[in-house]
């Protein structure tokens, strides 16, 4: 199985990545032991059609990601944006929008950082109304559900900035891949 690993964080002096950098290099060494692995660091930038033959090359796609204003940082959108191009990654089809991908049979897993707490979920008398992490996340799903990709359930580690325990977070992590990705065991 070939994986592609890319950590979407975008540097800032109140949010310098150092979580996930760890995140990503953890699932970099994890899965490298058994699986072919490519990666790419938003940050570092990264050439448009070398990534498109990545995406394509691979049979999942890992995001390592921080939640910025309840989405993506801006150069990781960007990434999106350029990335997945009309042709390449999906057609459109006339008769019925959101149909006509070209990447049938790949699959992709967010892995994320929140500064908001686990209990801020699925409680409708808090701040997101009820609403799971998917469903905050509806957008980048229909980016890849616009290509033909299938999701394999987001993984995120709550409470990063006032409450952090990165022992705790790479335990679940590792709980989370060998649940989703069970071919790894």
């Amino acid at each position: 199985m070939n994986i592609l690993i890319i950590n979407g964080h975008e540097h800032y002096n109140h949010s310098k990545g150092d979580l996930n950098q760890t995140l990503f290099n953890y699932m970099v060494e994890k899965l490298k032991q058994k699986y072919e692995i490519q990666t790419t660091v938003i940050q570092e930038g990264y050439n448009v059609k070398k990534e498109q033959g990545k995406v394509k090359w691979a049979d999942i796609v890992i995001y390592q990601t921080p939640i910025y204003c309840y989405s993506v940082p801006a150069l990781f959108k960007k990434y999106f944006d350029t990335v997945h191009e009309y042709g390449v990654f999906f057609e459109g089809n006339q008769g019925d929008y959101g149909t006509g991908g070209l990447l049938d049979g790949k699959r992709y897993m967010f892995s994320t950082t929140w500064n908001a707490p686990r209990s801020a979920f699925n409680d409708p008398s808090k701040f997101f109304e009820g609403r799971n992490v998917e469903e905050i996340l509806f957008h980048l799903h229909l980016i890849h559900k616009y290509t033909g990709m299938k999701s394999i359930e987001t993984f995120a580690c709550f409470n990063v900035k006032k409450a952090p325990d990165l022992e705790q977070y790479k335990k679940e992590l590792d709980s989370h891949i060998n649940r989703f990705i069970p071919e790894i065991t």
